[in-house]
């Protein structure tokens, strides 16, 4: 006779695909579904709202409450599919050949449907060890893992700390140990309009950005050409961009403002903010002097717009060797795509792996999809940990 429990997988995967959660609308009716699922078997979360009001994290305990247990943390937020090419309701999911289609299958609803799929089995196993549940929300906006932040804060108040967390991107089930930290940040510059007749006049503020976005690119350079020892990373080495550019009103005109967006991704737990601080520094020393030098009005002003640390959890941790014996494999890697693992250490101080169903290829991609036999690899993973936890404590 089949198991349910693909059916199972499958059922909870379109209900969470129903729900519209790209990243600027709420995503209460989600978290209300999942209450209401979890209270179908006795299970009670507490909610973490945001100041707003219009959003929430959950976290669920699955056993006693009297000691450390493991996390099992995914996201149920999306990217936007405006502009996309999909060949079918993005938000409606569509099984073929199999392969589950839908926005957020991949990233990373396709987990968090595995982890409430094993409830039961959860339940039944009358852990020994408890199983958390952490379902946030924000990953995917621009400031970086917005929403699991005020509950890493709750968990960290505790006085009991989980003893490790599993967070489920897709990485195939490889077991992932590292990933590069990433700080964002937006330089505005503030110029002087005039008549492009007297440019003289006027200070402009695109060609001091210019400026600066050359000097970001000679750091690129210099940050390329450090390899790092540790070749476990695809781009063995830091890295530095300007992604964005806004300025000029019309061609007639000196542009009296400028922004751009850049972003280090560092290897080191602390490298992305040094790397960008530096930059900071260099154009208040070299840049702002020569703007105000023109006009003491103009200059640059820049904000943080992004920022997670880096992970680097040991290769011999117990959580990475606890991660290798569920998943069934012995190697492990490090990624350069970011993640809530490394806020679980630096906030909450709980060891963290990365190991999900699915490619990061698929995400934010139209027509984005898992595979059935992921999500069954992933089943596999979570029972294991489950009859892991439900041993007797020793």
């Amino acid at each position: 006779m089949p198991s349910p429990r693909p059916d199972r997988i499958r059922k909870l995967l379109a209900d969470l695909v129903g729900f519209d959660t790209v990243s600027d609308r709420t995503n209460l009716p989600l978290i209300a579904h999942i209450e209401s699922y979890l209270a179908a078997f006795g299970v009670k979360g507490e909610r973490i709202v945001d100041v707003t009001g219009q959003k929430a994290s959950l976290w669920v305990t699955i056993g006693p409450e009297d000691r450390p247990g493991f996390v099992l943390s995914g996201h149920t937020d999306v990217v936007p599919v405006v502009g996309q090419d999909w060949s079918h309701d993005p938000f409606k999911l569509i099984e073929r050949d199999g392969k589950l289609y839908g926005r957020g299958t991949t990233d990373m609803k396709g987990f968090v449907a595995v982890c409430l799929a094993m409830v039961p089995e959860m339940l039944e196993a009358r852990l020994a060890t408890p199983i958390h549940l952490a379902i946030s929300y924000d990953e995917t906006r621009e400031i970086g893992c917005v929403g699991v932040r005020p509950m890493l804060g709750e968990v960290a108040k505790k006085r009991i700390i989980p003893l490790g967390a599993f967070i489920g991107e897709p990485t195939e089930m490889k077991v992932i140990i590292g990933h590069k930290g990433k700080h964002g940040v937006r330089a505005t510059f503030r110029g002087l309009a005039r008549h492009s007749s007297i440019a003289p006049d006027g200070v402009n503020a695109i060609e001091y950005a210019a400026e600066l976005i050359v000097e970001i690119r000679r750091r690129a350079v210099a940050l390329a050409a450090v390899r790092a020892s540790d070749s476990l990373y695809d781009v063995p080495h830091s890295t530095l961009l300007t992604s964005i550019v806004h300025g000029g009103a019309a061609l007639n005109i000196v542009p009296d403002t400028c922004t751009v967006d850049f972003e280090c991704r560092g290897i080191g737990i602390t490298e992305s903010r040094e790397v960008t601080d530096a930059i900071v520094a260099w154009a208040r020393a070299e840049l702002e002097p020569a703007m105000k030098k023109q006009h003491p009005e103009c200059g640059i002003d820049f904000e943080e717009i992004l920022d997670y640390p880096a992970l680097d959890t040991a290769a011999d941790a117990a959580i990475v060797t606890l991660a290798k014996s569920l998943a069934g494999r012995n190697d492990h890697a490090k990624v350069a795509f970011g993640t809530e693992a490394s806020l679980f250490t630096a906030i909450a101080d709980v060891p963290s792996v990365v190991i999900g169903p699915g490619s990061i290829a698929q995400a934010h991609t139209p027509d984005e999809f898992v595979e059935m036999a992921e999500l069954e690899k992933c089943a596999v993973f979570v029972e294991r940990l489950i009859a892991h936890c439900a041993k007797a404590a020793s």
